[in-house]
């Protein structure tokens, strides 16, 4: 006898985020218009969309750093904090890599990845550097360590960037548009960096305009417009078959050029 095909991937663990009715406002414009999503442990989830459709403020919501009007967000059971001690622990159980980098410009590479650990985790100095080095060089760029990030590429910055993600030991990584502010011909070395990511199991919810990633890496594809999740399915059903005008419409404009 086979395997039941109702099962689900073992590598998809227990719910992990949970937005539920999830409301945002700005001025008149309801940007996030009663989402409802569920990321569990071990998924990879990338997030699609016109501009403006709500993506990096859905990624932004999830560690806090836009308030919401209403609904709920818990990261592994728990609700998010408004402020404080409890805010912080939580941004260090959720990574964030920015479209603009966001290191520290007067720390070297190294002390960029360690500060975090020291500070919030409490980790001995010896400790952390150890660690930066190790996730440095899983990322490609040890050899970088004691550079400023204005001597490194944008490419070579944004590694750094998901080194000292890594480094908190986070529960689910957010990327929002990680590659968007990269020359081309940098954006592939960060792509597979996140693509190793994914295989090895970090749970991640990544705004993208990367499809090629989205195929090759996604577990799920979620597809936002005008502050709503319109339609979500696997890579291969959300490229091949999408159920609704507006995800075909979006898949036209990009897929023909």
């Amino acid at each position: 006898m086979g395997a039941p095909a109702t099962e689900e991937p073992t590598t998809v663990g227990a719910p992990l985020v949970v937005l539920s009715e999830v409301n945002k406002h700005f001025g008149t414009l309801h940007v996030l218009n009663d989402i409802t999503l569920t990321v569990h442990t071990g998924e990879v989830v990338v997030v699609l969309g016109p501009s403006g459709s709500g993506k990096s403020t859905l990624c932004r919501a999830i560690n806090r750093l836009e308030t919401i009007d209403s609904g709920t967000i818990t990261i592994d059971g728990v609700p998010l904090p408004e402020e404080g001690r409890a805010l912080a622990n939580l941004r260090a159980d959720v990574g964030m890599v920015f479209q603009s980098f966001n290191l520290f410009a007067h720390k070297t590479v190294l002390e960029n990845i360690t500060l975090g650990p020291t500070k919030v985790r409490g980790l001995k100095a010896a400790e952390a550097d150890q660690r930066a080095h190790e996730l440095l060089d899983r990322v490609g760029v040890d050899n970088q360590a004691a550079k400023y990030p204005a001597q490194l590429s944008g490419g070579q910055q944004q590694r750094v960037a998901i080194a000292r993600a890594l480094a908190m030991d986070p529960k689910v990584i957010l990327f929002d548009e990680p590659t968007s502010a990269l020359d081309p011909e940098m954006v592939n070395e960060v792509l597979d960096v996140m693509v190793t990511l994914a295989r090895a199991g970090m749970t991640m919810i990544v705004v993208t305009h990367e499809m090629g990633f989205a195929r090759k890496a996604a577990d799920r594809v979620v597809f936002m417009a005008d502050g709503q999740i319109v339609e979500e399915n696997t890579p291969e059903e959300f490229f091949t078959r999408p159920t609704t005008a507006r995800a075909k419409d979006f898949l036209g404009k990009i897929l023909t050029h």
